[in-house]
């Protein structure tokens, strides 16, 4: 051991430097905020509470059944039920989403052809036991109503229905011309 080792253990240096620490920052301002009151805004793209986006012209579900979100999702914490028409094309009965085993990857958005699913940015839900984190159609349709509701604008894009850096030629024809979804002010769509 060496001398100037030897004399920081006898004089306890290091909890003199902490100490000191500990005394300057006494004295600044403290850098946490006061959550309930001081609410901090989503950064652009945060992944929040799912929502199906409504069809401007019919006021339904965009969801045409593809099972894409369900398929690629890491968890499979999406179900979708769907009934086959005659024509061959689907019609959703039923869509849950499990969002307690969720990992808020967006892959689900990002897969989905018709931008029919978004992450909002609403993050301040909870719940008190497990089934109040299953959302069903239902619940995910009121979601995309109480996102747009406050909404300033007139309408919302969401930066995974075209995700940066992809070729835009690979993407389906829907995912290409898809624009902003348009609202009335009160959350109702145009």
């Amino acid at each position: 051991m060496r001398l100037t080792a030897a004399v920081k253990k006898v004089l306890l240096f290091e909890i003199l430097q902490g100490m000191a620490l500990t005394l300057r920052m006494m004295f600044t301002h403290a850098v946490t905020r006061q959550y309930p009151e001081e609410k901090r805004p989503p950064f652009p793209g945060f992944r929040g509470r799912h929502a199906l986006v409504r069809d401007p012209e019919t006021n339904k579900e965009k969801c045409v059944a593809c099972l894409r979100c369900a398929t690629v999702c890491p968890s499979q914490c999406i179900k979708v039920g769907y009934e086959e028409r005659e024509d061959g094309s689907r019609v959703v009965k039923s869509f849950e989403i499990e969002a307690a085993r969720c990992v808020y990857c967006a892959y689900c958005v990002e897969a989905c052809p018709l931008c029919a699913l978004v992450m909002t940015e609403e993050y301040e839900y909870s719940g008190y036991d497990r089934p109040s984190f299953t959302f069903s159609k239902e619940q995910l349709l009121k979601n995309w109503d109480d996102f747009t509701g406050p909404l300033k604008s007139v309408g919302y894009f969401n930066k995974f229905w075209r995700p940066e850096g992809l070729d835009v030629r690979t993407m389906s024809a829907a995912k290409r011309t898809q624009g902003p979804v348009r609202f009335k002010s009160d959350g109702e769509v145009l």
